[in-house]
């Protein structure tokens, strides 16, 4: 042996012996794997894991730094309320909603006490009045106050749910760049599942974005980082929420006021060419009693869906029902006559 094969009592380590995996029978489990997170997932618990290796306890007790500027943003002009310094920090105030798909927190934004801080540059929104924005009352839409603004966090679930509902006409003619995601998202993959929230988040926050800037009765879209969307809050600035239309039991001249704005809803909506998909009194908010549209991920475009007039029809059978229920006269809602009208809006034959 070579001197410079011993090193003093040291001998040379031995050969590493593998044990042959057992066979799997065809009736045991595969083992679990973790889910593998998209890209913009990954940046943004990135960004959160830097920040706290930054600095240990975030200003004003809040959870987080402001995520204003790890995503897409909202339409422009921005409303005057939204919070853009990159000094303020967001702060969890509970959940307002779970549901099968996401859950919806409440969030505060805002400068901590004594922070300065400077908007990113953005233009001032629609003044008071426009679109429903400020209540009777005076108070602005979104929550603002001195402390910052209060926004609804939509949070889509992935790696949970192996389905997300309606998910395959969703997915229908949305094709993704690489042909392992589209696999991964057939497959309902851990990974194909946080392709699909991701895909979700992105198709809610583009319809925001388009019906807002039409002029539709929607939440403002603030932003969306990964499978996160923050909307502008529809409540009072103690954090209560504004109620869905199901839990409401207006008298007679209220109902018929409720229904003509959600005709002129449903109206916005198709001369956009699109149907909410999903319409109930469930995902309609009475803010200060001006009608909202929410929960808008799965709308269609009436013209290239072959099955727009079905969605369109079903729409406003839905919504008429309850109406009718309340006590509406038929005569106010003929839903055949409505459905015709939002026809011709959306340009169908």
């Amino acid at each position: 042996m070579r001197k410079h094969d011993v090193d003093g009592d040291r001998i040379p380590d031995a050969p590493v012996r593998r044990t042959p995996r057992k066979a799997r029978f065809d009736d045991e489990p595969e083992p679990e794997r973790s889910g593998r997170l998209t890209a913009q997932e990954k940046a943004r618990l990135a960004n959160l894991r830097d920040d706290a290796y930054a600095e240990r306890e975030i200003p004003g007790g809040g959870d987080r730094w402001s995520t204003w500027a790890d995503g897409e943003q909202g339409p422009r002009p921005l409303p005057y309320w939204v919070v853009t310094e990159l000094a303020a920090v967001d702060t969890e105030l509970g959940v307002l909603k779970s549901g099968k798909e996401a859950d919806v927190h409440l969030l505060r934004r805002g400068l901590p006490a004594g922070q300065p801080g400077e908007r990113d540059g953005g233009e001032t929104g629609r003044e008071p009045g426009d679109h429903a924005r400020v209540t009777d009352s005076g108070t602005a839409g979104g929550g603002a106050s001195g402390d910052g603004c209060l926004l609804a966090a939509k949070r889509y679930r992935s790696d949970e749910h192996r389905m997300f509902h309606r998910d395959a006409g969703y997915l229908e003619g949305r094709r993704m760049r690489r042909s392992r995601e589209m696999r991964a998202m057939r497959n309902r993959t851990s990974f194909g599942r946080n392709l699909i929230a991701e895909q979700w988040a992105v198709a809610e926050f583009a319809t925001l974005s388009r019906l807002w800037s039409a002029g539709a009765p929607v939440p403002y879209p603030v932003q969306r980082a990964g499978t996160e969307l923050l909307m502008e809050f529809l409540g009072d600035a103690d954090g209560t929420a504004a109620p869905r239309l199901a839990q409401l039991r207006p008298d007679a001249e209220e109902l018929r006021d409720l229904w003509q704005q959600t005709v002129r809803a449903v109206e916005s909506l198709a001369a956009q060419g699109l149907a909410h998909g999903d319409l109930s009194a469930y995902n309609v908010l009475v803010h200060s009693g001006r009608v909202v549209l929410i929960d808008l991920p799965q709308v269609v475009d009436v013209v290239a869906n072959p099955r727009g007039t079905e969605f369109l029809a079903r729409d406003v059978r839905n919504i008429a029902d309850w109406f009718l229920a309340r006590g509406l006269d038929p005569a106010d809602a003929d839903a055949g006559e409505l459905v015709a009208e939002l026809r011709e809006l959306a340009g169908l034959p």
